[in-house]
């Protein structure tokens, strides 16, 4: 440790990453990035604008963008943020929103940056236990809170919830703002966008990481009522004016202007998914159902540590969590191309 530390970093706990191994010929399915690439339309809009141009300031409003997203979602751009990445917008949340006497709810098995985020700016939370078959139960979230935080589909189990369950929560749960990370929402299940004109007290997060497959880009977007992106928008020009270079402004415009791209590549996914889903199932795992680009299973005999250790051998990389206990044995396997999808299945075979 460093002796000029505040004793603040020394006790936080940071988030880990899915591993980004530097070695070649590896099958990355660790990471649940898309295996298509971006939409052309979206690299040729960057082509044209990696220009002298570069020279000046992006949109420190990122309009462009802003209006791409409200068109999709037929929204209104005032109802529109965008950061750098889906987990900036929610450190702005979290720091917008959060900071209440009583504390935030989210699941005890869900996206671990929520308690990372939590410790970042000292937000007192609660974890409500998921079911038996690992689904969220909006029904056992307290009203008395200071927010409620959850993905849809949850992750890692990548188990969806109904629109009719979020929506039974903002009807019951009017106090207090409800947050739906939407990172995975392409591959499957209903956005909660559709709910915001009704609600005052929903924000809805995406990326364009997952389903546009420009996780280098680094764009991440919410859609709620004016006055909640109006706090957004103060917290970040208190931050950084400038979060979105002008080429991801441009082939985030792109990309959401491309959809037939988007729609084939989503498909693509979600078939390779059932057919992986149906292919564990047959060589002895437990594979929960799954709304997202990857599957959460674990093996009737094989531990997941042993599993992940053993795949790795056969240049496969999967995530492996580990904790809490009741995940242990279960591992992430992002959906891969019909390839990588087939060696992962060999090496089991070599391994079971």
């Amino acid at each position: 440790m460093s002796r000029f530390w505040s004793p603040f970093v020394h006790d936080l706990v940071p988030y880990v990453p899915g591993e980004q191994p530097k070695l070649s010929r590896l099958v990355k399915l660790n990471t649940n990035e898309n295996p298509y690439g971006p939409s052309p339309r979206a690299l040729e809009a960057i082509r044209s604008a990696a220009d002298d141009s570069l020279k000046l300031y992006p949109d420190p409003d990122a309009s462009l963008l802003k209006h791409a997203i409200a068109n999709y979602y037929s929204v209104d751009a005032s109802e529109v943020f965008v950061g750098n990445g889906s987990d900036e917008v929610l450190a702005h949340l979290f720091l917008g929103f959060f900071k209440q006497d009583k504390p935030l709810l989210f699941p005890d098995i869900t996206y671990s940056f929520y308690k990372v985020y939590c410790g970042l700016y000292q937000i007192d939370y609660q974890t409500i236990p998921l079911a038996e078959d690992f689904a969220i139960c909006l029904k056992d979230f307290p009203t008395d809170n200071g927010g409620i935080i959850f993905p849809n589909p949850n992750a890692p189990t990548g188990i969806p919830l109904p629109l009719a369950d979020i929506e039974g929560l903002l009807r019951r749960n009017t106090e207090s703002l409800v947050v739906v990370d939407e990172a995975y929402v392409d591959f499957g299940a209903d956005t909660a966008i559709a709910l915001v004109s009704r609600y005052p007290n929903l924000l809805v997060t995406q990326t364009l990481s997952k389903s546009r497959s420009l996780a280098g880009m680094r764009i991440g977007l919410a859609v709620g009522q004016a006055p909640l992106i109006e706090a957004l928008e103060r917290i970040k020009n208190s931050f950084n004016s400038y979060p979105l270079d002008k080429l991801a402004i441009i082939a985030g415009a792109a990309a959401f202007e491309d959809e037939a791209w988007f729609r084939g590549t989503c498909q693509k996914v979600i078939d390779s998914r059932e057919l992986v889903r149906e292919c564990l199932t047959r060589r002895g795992f437990d594979v929960l159902p799954s709304a997202a680009n990857f599957v959460f299973a674990r093996h009737d005999s094989r531990s997941g540590a042993d599993l992940a250790t053993a795949l790795r051998k056969h240049g496969v990389i999967v995530r492996h969590f580990g904790k809490p206990e009741r995940i242990s044995d279960f591992l992430r396997i992002t959906i891969g191309t019909p390839e990588q999808n087939q060696a992962l299945f060999e090496a089991l075979d070599a391994e079971l």
